[in-house]
């Protein structure tokens, strides 16, 4: 058995699965049901379940060819300096906020974090910008 039966009928026990658990919802009319937390459990199950079959074929395309995996290194590499710089740059004054005064450390990482959405949002428009430019040259 290949393992695209093998997923076709995994697909198909999660659906009847899935049909049985909206049905039990659906013929309940109370607010906290009992189907909620099984439901709760299945999808997390699920979600690790698909995660970890990602990863698992994701890491053996990476290794299978060494051209992509020195890419990958590469653009890992610079996101971690794109970070790295955030985070250089990256403000650590205590803030008060609703009262409390946060900690200099949680002010550096949130401005870290918003250091880095900035640039790679600068980096994007400008990739974006420039493969226009260049095509319009043409």
């Amino acid at each position: 058995m290949n393992l695209h039966k093998i997923v076709k009928f995994a697909a198909l026990a999660i659906g009847i699965l899935s049909m049985v658990f909206l049905g039990g919802i659906l013929a309940t009319d109370e607010k906290d049901s009992a189907w909620i937390s099984p439901l709760i459990l299945v999808a997390y199950v699920i979600l690790f379940a698909c995660i970890a079959i990602v990863l698992i074929y994701v890491f053996k395309n990476l290794f299978a060819k060494q051209e992509t995996l020195k890419k990958t290194l590469m653009s890992i590499g610079m996101f971690l300096g794109v970070v790295l710089l955030a985070f250089i740059l990256a403000d650590s004054s205590d803030v008060k906020a609703g009262g409390e005064i946060v900690s200099g450390t949680t002010s550096k990482l949130v401005s870290t974090g918003l250091n880095t959405f900035y640039f790679l949002a600068l980096i994007a428009i400008g990739t974006m910008a420039w493969t226009g430019l260049t095509k319009f040259k043409k």
